[in-house]
């Protein structure tokens, strides 16, 4: 398995409401790439504080490095990816993406 990390410091002028509309236009995704297993988003709920302005993210499980790669050509996937660019504070600079294979995906 893959796990897809994505941090992501939105512009202030962001609301919460308008967050959550990109959040779940992510979900919507789900079921649409086989080997897509599972969406998680959210904000940062740290009792460590230590987010550094990435006060918002999502992680998203891949069976395999060829899920994650049909991930990233769906225009679905690219068309959402725009708007979180657009409302990340300097753009792509405002995005950390973390690409992490787990144990299950190492033993294949």
């Amino acid at each position: 398995m893959v796990r897809h990390i994505v941090l992501i410091r939105f512009k202030p002028e962001l609301s919460e409401a308008r967050i959550a509309e990109l959040f779940a236009e992510l979900h919507d995704i789900e079921g649409k790439i086989p080997g897509l297993l599972s969406v998680t988003s959210g904000r940062s709920e740290s009792p460590e504080k230590m987010e550094r302005g990435y006060m918002h993210g999502f992680v998203v499980d891949f069976a395999d490095w060829e899920a994650l790669q049909a991930y990233q050509d769906n225009a679905d996937h690219q068309a959402l990816g725009a708007k979180l660019v657009e409302g990340a504070v300097g753009g792509k600079e405002g995005i950390l993406c973390f690409d992490l294979p787990t144990v299950a995906a190492q033993a294949l």
